[in-house]
């Protein structure tokens, strides 16, 4: 079954405008979401959750109460929630393999689902601007496409994606929103920006920035973050471009040159530092081929978890 907006199926294909204009509830949402201030999260119980990344997790989860993401230029944050359960998926998505990774997304939160108690699945959009690529509308498109072709009943909650999450400057367009968070205690989302955005945020960003497909990062029933072992292949021309200017990087290395926020250059050359430096990770970043594995201290803060637990 299909995407529902207010127990109605959705008629598609259409854009977010039309989408929201036909739902004044849809419309108030993304009205109020936009609206919010942004909320600085700190690392305490934070799963940070990068590019083609997937974190899921529910209420009983003992070491992290919040999922969240930013730096989403023409990316969409997706959140789908079971109501029942609460289990709760994050993701960043970036257009990739849309296809392939709206299922990865219902079987996360499926692979939680105690069949006998009741609830529904919700999702939440947020992210992408009007930009001139027309990027952000293209994924808000497919993803909405993608949900519907589920088999699941799923209500649509939040849309505040493409020309709903636009600002204009100077002729120039903005997104308005780039990060969100949602408390999975709470189902609470709203909007964020992270300092933290660890651990391995090097080796992290390296595997996105090299082609790697989107991947779930978290173990809910060990309540681990398992990272690797990743390999990759060579980035074309790393020494040329980490010889380029701030201006050559924004304008080859970015979906929306405009609209990055201000430390996204500094981010590019360190992971294409980072991947000169580990030209086959998995020799020398994976001790014996092995996961990288992180567990929550008292403190709420990532913690290396020394030897593999079989």
């Amino acid at each position: 079954m299909p995407l529902l907006v207010e127990g109605r199926r959705v008629r598609l294909p259409q854009t977010a405008g039309d989408l929201v204009r036909a739902h004044p509830l849809l419309e108030e949402r993304a009205r109020l979401l936009r609206g919010q201030s942004v909320q600085q999260v700190g690392p305490q119980g934070l799963l940070y959750v990068q590019q083609r990344e997937l974190a899921v997790t529910s209420p009983k989860d003992g070491s992290i109460s919040i999922l969240g993401s930013d730096d989403a230029t023409t990316c969409h944050i997706v959140v789908l929630r079971h109501t029942g359960n609460g289990a709760t998926c994050l993701t960043h998505c970036d257009g990739t393999d849309t296809k392939a990774e709206v299922p990865l997304i219902m079987n996360s939160i499926k692979s939680f689902s105690d069949h006998a108690q009741g609830g529904r699945l919700e999702v939440h959009l947020v992210g992408g601007f009007s930009d001139d690529r027309q990027l952000s509308q293209k994924l808000t498109h497919q993803l909405l496409s993608e949900f519907d072709r589920q088999e699941d009943d799923i209500h649509l909650m939040t849309l505040c994606v493409t020309e709903l999450n636009d600002r204009e400057e100077n002729e120039n367009h903005f997104p308005i929103i780039y990060g969100i968070a949602v408390n999975v205690k709470t189902a609470e989302i709203y909007r964020a920006s992270f300092q933290d955005r660890g651990p391995e945020e090097e080796l992290r960003a390296a595997r996105a920035l090299t082609g790697g497909p989107m991947i779930s990062i978290y173990d809910a029933k060990t309540e681990q973050l398992r990272i690797g072992p990743y390999s990759w292949m060579p980035f074309p021309h790393v020494d040329f471009w980490l010889q380029q200017d701030d201006k050559q990087i924004l304008e080859n290395l970015s979906t929306s040159p405009l609209a990055e926020p201000p430390h996204f250059v500094e981010h590019i050359r360190t992971t294409l530092m980072f991947i000169k430096k580990y030209p086959s990770p998995k020799n020398t970043l994976f001790p014996g081929n092995k996961a990288l594995l992180y567990k929550k201290n008292e403190d709420g803060l990532w913690e290396k978890v020394s030897s593999p637990e079989s």
